[in-house]
């Protein structure tokens, strides 16, 4: 059985944007990221500013999300950029990330997030989990009316980013679904070691 999917935003839950912006929170290192070189909502929105856009970013998130069972993709307007600017920082991977396309910024009538339906279709009825920091109620609703296979919408508060607690939620959620949660790569190292040495 494949492991279940992580759809992974950046602005929210790695990046707390609606923190104190006089106060770095402990633990993150400061991004500037110029604007040309930025996310596509950055030059959708904030395209007559000059100044580099602030990111703060916990390195050791990267290190939690590595041992979590989970497929992880980028889920966020950043796209492919993230794998340019958030990745390294992070010490990630290259990651696959969802292309959006037309869907991006696009308001639905029925209050459904935009990311919601093309999440839903990407994982194609394998179980997710969805880390952001803007769902709601109707997106609850419309995975349970349109997912088959377990889907979990982890909220986090923009304010603090990812805390110990998610990432226990996300090991829970990944061992339910038929992972191991966490992954134990000592285990997983030795075990390789045992299989070379016969």
């Amino acid at each position: 059985m494949s492991r279940p999917l992580l759809f992974l935003d950046v602005d929210g839950p790695l990046n707390p944007y609606a923190a104190k912006p006089e106060r770095r929170p402990e633990g993150y290192t400061t991004l500037r990221v110029p604007r040309n070189g930025g996310t596509t909502a950055d030059h959708v929105s904030l395209s007559s500013r000059r100044r580099p856009l602030r990111v703060w970013l916990n390195p050791a998130h990267g290190r939690a999300l590595l041992r979590l069972d989970y497929e992880l993709w980028w889920a966020t307007t950043w796209m492919d950029d993230a794998n340019r600017w958030i990745a390294p920082v992070l010490g990630l991977p290259e990651l696959p990330f969802v292309d959006f396309g037309d869907a991006l910024f696009q308001e639905r009538p029925d209050g459904v997030h935009w990311k919601t339906e093309p999440l839903v279709r990407h994982a194609d009825g394998r179980p997710f989990a969805w880390v952001d920091d803007e769902q709601g109620e109707r997106d609850h609703a419309y995975v349970t009316e349109h997912h088959r296979a377990p889907g979990l919408l982890h909220h986090v508060d923009p304010r603090i980013g990812l805390r110990e607690g998610d990432f226990s939620a996300l090991a829970d959620f990944a061992a339910a679904s038929g992972g191991r949660g966490v992954r134990d790569v000592h285990r997983e190292q030795r075990g390789a070691a045992d299989v070379g040495d016969r």
